[in-house]
């Protein structure tokens, strides 16, 4: 009967060891299974997975260790069926990351964004904690250039997945590309909440000739031209901002389909050219400070907006300026009088001039017509020469005034630039600071006179004045010239002049005709 038994239970321990085997058999390295915490030691925890021997797992895999006890089910991954001990190795670590990577594959896909933890630096990169160890490449962590990647360490961000490979269970992500999602629904966000008229902060982020770029989110900049900087007159934005500048700004419209924003900085005030012909009437006398000079005049400002122009021709009634640095300097406070406006164009025309008598206006009464004056050739003009009789007063002395019987193409032929002259005013337009002088009308005319003398057939000894193309201009009395042609020279000389005859050459002549209406006397050589 012992023996009976003790074959029936040797039987018994073969059919379970058999089931156990069978049953092992069935154990796939690399699978998720339940298992039954059966006993926890200092270092390790032993798990019942329902095989022929129980499976170990190292302590540090749990989170809380202290928390296991006997009974506890979990999910574990059978890493191999035995090790030296006989006991299966299990990894509760590994089988949460499988179960993790299988749902991220289950509930994401490429371009969807997680949050993650940056926990170390790697070649080429980053490793972040998305549930399972996420790349994340160098070039993908900033939005420009490559920054320092140990600042990001410990972080918890979001990230964009750009690829993932199933059969190597690899992913990678992208810190750029969520940065630049996240800014741009914070900017279609900003621009549904904005509209004309608010009042925005900003930085300026960058200047140009034109105007200034304003950030007033991250990603979302404005152009502040430089007309709307301010209601006066700047050469140049940089006059007014800098980069780096915290200003508050208007906003003055808004495309929302391109993402453009118009700014304006002289807006957050009231317009002062609104009340510009009411506080500054035509014909009122201002006082203001020099701002700007050009070679055209000089620029007023008023107040701050408000400038003017002083054209360099309302500078004097009586001197010639050149430059309107000859006269002003940028910082000068003057005073003038306004003579126009034009509200629209925000153009004020201011006169310094005006603010002191005209002297033109007693001119006619100092010159009046008829009397004989004494001035200086100050300038040659084609068809006269200007004579200053004092100081910003000139008269006009026309070529055909010089002489009553000489005909004179330039006043230069008679007349030497600082010549004093004797004359007599012949016309004055004080309006138009108009004066004409005279200086044959000092004399009497002597035309008569040289006429009675010089009859036609009458022969004469002249002088060579003049040698022209078309023949030769002889003087017979002081200014009394008359014409020889060609056609009244001998044959043989014709053909050269310039050797034939000299100027101040004495030379027989015969008076041919006398045009009276012209003052003309035509002369002949062939006597």
């Amino acid at each position: 009967m012992v023996e009976q038994k003790h074959e029936d239970m040797s039987s018994e321990k073969m059919d379970m060891s058999k089931l156990y085997e069978d049953s092992f058999k069935d154990v796939k390295e690399g699978e998720i299974v339940k298992g039954r915490v059966i006993e926890v030691t200092h270092k390790d925890v032993v798990v019942d997975v329902g095989y022929k021997s129980e499976g170990v797992i190292s302590l540090d895999e749990f989170i809380d260790p202290a928390s296991m006890k006997i009974g506890d089910e979990i999910d574990v991954l059978i890493e191999s069926k035995e090790n030296d001990e006989g006991m299966v190795v299990l990894s509760k670590r590994k089988a949460e990351r499988m179960q993790v990577w299988e749902k991220i594959i289950a509930e994401r896909k490429e371009g969807d964004m997680v949050t993650g933890r940056v926990t170390k630096k790697v070649k080429g990169g980053l490793t972040v904690d998305i549930g399972v160890e996420a790349f994340l490449p160098a070039s993908q962590v900033f939005l420009k250039g490559f920054g320092n990647l140990n600042q990001l360490l410990g972080q918890v961000l979001n990230f964009v997945i750009v690829k993932i490979n199933k059969p190597r269970k690899n992913i990678v992500v992208s810190r750029k590309e969520a940065i630049i999602r996240e800014r741009d629904v914070a900017k279609g966000k900003l621009m549904e909440e904005l509209k004309p008229g608010q009042l925005i902060p900003g930085v300026v982020k960058n200047i140009t000739d034109f105007g200034a770029f304003i950030n007033i989110a991250p990603g979302m900049d404005g152009l502040l031209h430089i007309t709307d900087m301010s209601w006066g007159r700047i050469s140049h934005p940089s006059e007014l901002v800098a980069v780096g500048d915290k200003i508050e700004v208007m906003l003055l419209s808004l495309d929302k389909t391109s993402g453009k924003l118009s700014l304006g900085l002289k807006q957050k005030t009231p317009n002062p050219w609104e009340q510009v012909d009411a506080k500054y009437p035509v014909g009122s006398r201002v006082k203001g400070k020099v701002v700007n000079l050009v070679p055209y005049g000089a620029f007023v400002e008023l107040e701050k907006g408000i400038e003017g122009l002083v054209h360099i021709s309302e500078f004097s009634w009586t001197k010639r300026i050149g430059h309107p640095s000859e006269v002003l300097a940028i910082g000068d406070m003057i005073e003038a009088v306004v003579l126009s406006i034009d509200k629209d164009n925000q153009k004020i025309a201011l006169g310094i001039k005006q603010t002191e008598m005209n002297p033109w206006n007693e001119v006619a009464g100092k010159y009046p017509v008829g009397t004989q004056v004494k001035g200086k050739v100050r300038s040659f003009i084609e068809y006269g020469a200007f004579v200053e009789m004092e100081e910003g007063i000139d008269g006009l002395l026309h070529n055909t005034d010089i002489s009553w019987t000489r005909k004179i193409n330039h006043p230069s032929e008679v007349l030497k630039k600082g010549q004093k002259i004797d004359a007599v005013v012949l016309s004055v337009d004080a309006e138009n600071r108009k004066l004409s002088l005279g200086m044959k009308q000092l004399v009497a005319d002597p035309w008569q006179d040289f006429v009675a003398k010089f009859q036609p057939g009458t022969v004469a000894e002249g002088t060579i004045t003049k040698i022209t193309n078309f023949g030769l201009f002889v003087e017979l009395a002081p200014d009394l010239e008359g014409l020889a042609h060609i056609s009244e020279l001998p044959s043989e000389t014709t053909g050269k002049l310039e050797e034939s005859y000299k100027v101040g050459d004495k030379v027989q002549v015969k008076v041919l005709r006398i045009d009276d209406s012209e003052r003309r006397i035509a002369l002949s050589l062939k006597v």
